[in-house]
């Protein structure tokens, strides 16, 4: 769990309990936060996230079945533990159904109290460190995964790892295909929200006369054509992630609704007058420059600062030289494995090429160039022979590259692999041809990707 001070709600409608909770536990550690109702407790839940929340049973308005049951529905995150002066084995089998954590008996004495919160707090180091491993799997096994070995893809993916875990909204820059949604759904997949929905929209591909009824739903004759009640995205996300493509196209009309739903987590469905809870993370990603839209006022400001609390750009894969052969391994691995053949060898005159090209495409164009090469080549090696013209020809700028760093790195790469093939792999005896130390062979091996 780290050293960083867990945030924990205590929910109660006596005054005095809070006070001498919120004494026992920040002598403890926590950070603590009160609220004096279950509907209280809602409002906040829906503005920012709680490791565990601590919450009476008996109480007015909204009670601590309900509000364990309302937690539930919306998929709010944060560990439950109850609390209540009139315990039983029955209410409390009743909150542990209901999917409470634990539950303590008033009155509690400190102790008691601080044990419970500890193995809570266990429990969501190992759920934590199960999504993290179950992402790595991921990696290994799905053909769509971030694949990178740039340190600008490295500072970025960091950066997921310790954003995924907040209830912040993201917002995604980068140019066209370079891989915006797979950033959204590691986000997703890394988050305490794994197993909720993902959501994936783009904005500037549904009409606007049908984009208010698409997010928010609409009910029974609403208008011409709605012959039944329909759920909006984000009713079909809440709990998960609703991920928000393109958000530069978003109608400007309906940019105070988006809002209203992001500060208040409510939808209201087109044709209804009651309003409905949603508790959805939102990602958008956009192609443009939305401070550029902003600024001639065609997107709120207010919408902007809302939706960018965290900001991501994914580099182009110009960027990321040193990505592109690797991405490029990566995809004819995949297309490979999916055809049942074998991996062609990519040649390092190929690979220069691969290198040398500026993919104004980035990674979209990138797979749809291997996916297209693997089909008109059925060897075992890909060389300049199979490329097309274009990439045949051309380097990143469409002329001759007299960069000596470049051309040392490619003599470097070239004579290594060469001591390889000709020590039949032998690393060792590779390592004496070459006249460097073992050690520094291998890293030079993993740095240019040649094991």
């Amino acid at each position: 769990m780290g050293s960083e001070k867990k945030k924990i709600l205590i929910v109660d409608d006596e005054t005095c309990v809070r006070h001498m909770l919120r004494l026992v536990l920040e002598g403890a550690g926590y950070r603590v936060t009160e609220a004096g109702s279950g509907t209280e407790a809602l409002r906040l839940l829906q503005d920012e996230p709680f490791d565990i929340i601590l919450s009476d049973i008996r109480m007015p308005e909204l009670d601590g079945l309900d509000l364990l049951r309302q937690i539930k529905q919306l998929g709010v995150e944060g560990m439950v533990v109850m609390m209540s002066a009139y315990g039983s084995i029955d209410t409390a089998v009743e909150c542990l159904k209901k999917g409470a954590y634990d539950y303590i008996s008033k009155p509690f004495k400190p102790d008691e109290v601080i044990l419970t919160l500890r193995k809570a707090e266990e429990r969501i180091r190992l759920q934590r460190e199960n999504v993290k491993l179950r992402w790595q799997l991921s990696q290994k096994k799905d053909n769509h995964s971030i694949v990178y070995r740039s340190n600008v893809m490295e500072r970025l993916l960091d950066l997921v790892s310790r954003v995924a875990e907040t209830n912040s909204s993201v917002l995604i820059t980068g140019e066209t295909g370079t891989g915006k949604e797979l950033v959204a759904r590691a986000l997703h997949q890394q988050s305490p929200r794994y197993k909720k929905p993902f959501v994936a929209v783009n904005c500037g591909a549904i009409a606007p006369s049908l984009v208010e009824s698409e997010l928010f739903g609409h009910a029974r004759g609403a208008f011409t054509g709605a012959v039944q009640q329909k759920a909006g995205l984000f009713e079909e996300a809440s709990g998960g992630t609703l991920f928000l493509d393109e958000i530069g196209e978003f109608p400007m009309d309906l940019q105070p609704k988006l809002l209203r739903v992001l500060q208040e987590g409510e939808v209201r469905r087109v044709g209804e007058t009651r309003s409905r809870k949603v508790a959805v993370r939102v990602l958008a990603a956009t192609a443009r420059d939305l401070r550029e839209l902003v600024a001639n006022g065609d997107f709120r400001d207010d919408l902007f600062f809302r939706l960018a609390v965290v900001e991501m750009h994914i580099p182009p894969l110009r960027e990321g030289r040193e990505d592109v052969v690797l991405l490029a391994k990566h995809f004819a691995n995949g297309i490979a494995a999916s055809e049942g053949r074998s991996t062609p060898e990519i040649t390092l005159a190929v690979e220069e090429r691969l290198g040398d090209y500026s993919w104004p495409g980035n990674v979209r164009e990138l797979a749809n160039f291997m996916e297209r090469t693997m089909i008109f080549s059925r060897g075992d090696v890909l060389g300049l022979e199979t490329l097309p013209g274009e990439i045949r020809r051309k380097n990143r700028g469409g002329e001759q590259s007299f960069s000596l760093k470049q051309a040392a790195l490619r003599l470097e790469k070239e004579y290594i692999h060469k001591a390889l093939a000709a020590t039949g792999g032998n690393r060792t005896q590779a390592a004496k041809l070459l006249e460097i130390s073992l050690r520094k062979l291998l890293y030079k091996i993993k740095e240019y990707g040649l094991e």
